[in-house]
């Protein structure tokens, strides 16, 4: 098991826009807008959550904790939202969206220079109460893989009954 590294949690962050591109573009719209039934997301709405999540979440708390510290909580999280914001577009555009958003979030980041202090800085969460900075950007990487698996998960369910007996060996279908 690792510790936190800012520098290794922005390997993954830099990669996950172009996991997704490479996994989700130029597929037809039943890998894109199938789910695992009634109130599941597509890997249509889990880009559109990640997209959201670039405008309203991750740098906004970050800088937050580094403004305020403890002095002013972050805004709750809609985590519904992009079922209404995504409306409209296509995967590509969600896709081209979030690339852009988290190279820009990036530099951001980049720019506040943070250092080992600065992790254990500490914000409030609206549900959690007290977390840490390091808590924080620990949990954008854990989120964006969550969603990579969530997103692979989805996709394999599409053809959980077509691999027959096979399911007893492919546990991803059975999650």
């Amino acid at each position: 098991m690792q510790n936190f590294s800012l520098k290794k949690s922005i390997e993954i962050l830099e990669k996950t826009p172009s996991v997704l591109e490479n996994l989700l573009t130029n597929l037809s719209d039943n890998w894109i807008n199938q789910n695992e039934g009634e109130n599941t997301w597509s890997p249509f709405d889990i880009v559109g959550h990640l997209l959201h999540g670039e405008k309203t979440d991750w740098i906004t708390r970050t800088e937050r904790i580094i403004k305020y510290g403890t002095e002013k909580a972050f805004d709750p999280f809609d985590r519904f939202a992009q079922l209404e914001t995504s409306k409209g577009k296509t995967i590509k555009q969600l896709l081209n969206e979030f690339a852009r958003l988290r190279k820009e979030n990036l530099a951001v980041l980049s720019e506040m220079n943070i250092q080992e202090k600065d992790l254990e800085k500490k914000g409030i969460h609206p549900n959690f109460g007290e977390v840490t900075l390091k808590e924080l950007l620990a949990t954008w990487v854990v989120h964006d893989l969550g969603h990579i698996s969530q997103v692979v998960r989805v996709m394999a369910k599409q053809y959980k009954e077509e691999i027959g007996p096979w399911k007893a060996f492919l546990p991803i279908v059975n999650m």
